[in-house]
């Protein structure tokens, strides 16, 4: 029997991912009331706080994505009003969603990963500041928004990055591009659970194919070497501890095995996963035996503050 019976969801938010976060909150939300729950969903605004001393739950669920749900703000207000919530703390969270500082922390750990840079968006959309090919993207988001890839031999850099309709941030990272192929792989407390091979039908794996119904296929186990697989959640699992997350965390890796080489990049770490229909993670725990149900039932467990 759970410590907690009544279950606040938070979903939506103000974030570019917040139709997604939607979708993983209902679907979570949907699978807490079949485990037994009692389930409130909140869709966070400036009255967060009035809303959950109004519903008084017993935990949180934390379904949002992307700024302000999966950076350490939310988390920290959770610490300050004291109710035990899902994920990783306000520490992690903040590292993990800034893809630069993550890199600071896996290259102390001693993990692989690109070459990259942060720079103004307006000087990474007037010139190359690094040789193509090469990657650029907002230096804190998820869900693969507002990435573009630069190919060798393109005659300039994304003018769109330097646009007034930009609001992904000032601060953009440029990120050398490795070729091969998209791992990611689940850790589940203190365990990986497999990996998984995205193979998309687009460029790479953007928000279309990451979310939308036949964007991108997911081949379980991945078609690699049992040496690679056991490398990739070795470097998963040690990211995790790293970075310092708690509960369920989604590494993402570039597998490089052009041209001779046999080269594992560690991409960055999710501390809030998408739970969508299409997502990774309840894919890699049914592929490990556990149910939508049991996972998050999992997840509402593991719960606390001070996370």
């Amino acid at each position: 029997m759970s410590t907690y019976r009544h279950v606040a969801v938070l979903l939506g938010g103000r974030s570019a991912e917040r139709e997604v976060s939607l979708v993983s909150g209902r679907a979570c939300a949907d699978a807490l009331r079949g485990e037994g729950f009692d389930v409130s969903e909140i869709d966070p605004r400036s009255d967060i706080c009035e809303s959950l001393a109004h519903i008084r739950p017993d935990a949180v669920f934390n379904a949002l994505h992307g700024r302000w749900g999966e950076d350490g703000c939310v988390q920290g207000l959770l610490e300050m009003i004291r109710i035990p919530y899902t994920h990783s703390g306000v520490l992690a969270s903040a590292l993990a969603m800034h893809k630069e500082r993550a890199k600071d922390v896996f290259r102390v750990a001693g993990l692989p990963v690109a070459k990259s840079i942060v720079v103004n968006r307006r000087d990474a959309s007037a010139r190359h500041v690094m040789e193509p090919p090469y990657v650029v993207k907002p230096v804190n988001e998820g869900s693969s928004v507002g990435v573009f890839i630069i190919r060798k031999g393109d005659n300039r850099p994304p003018g769109e990055v330097g646009s007034d309709s930009w609001t992904l941030g000032e601060q953009v990272m440029v990120e050398e591009f490795i070729p091969g192929s998209e791992l990611t792989v689940a850790v589940m407390g203190d365990r990986a659970l497999g990996v998984t091979e995205i193979m998309s039908r687009t460029a790479f794996y953007d928000y279309e194919a990451k979310y939308a119904d036949g964007g991108s296929t997911h081949v379980i186990p991945a078609n690699v070497s049992l040496e690679v697989a056991e490398e990739a959640m070795d470097i998963a699992l040690a990211a995790h501890k790293a970075l310092g997350c708690r509960g369920v965390s989604r590494a993402d890796f570039r597998f490089d095995d052009t041209e001779g080489r046999n080269r594992l990049v560690l991409l960055e770490v999710n501390t809030q996963p998408g739970m969508t229909p299409t997502s990774l993670v309840p894919e890699q725990a049914r592929h490990a035996g556990m149910s939508f149900g049991e996972l998050v039932r999992w997840i509402v467990e593991d719960a606390s503050c001070d996370r």
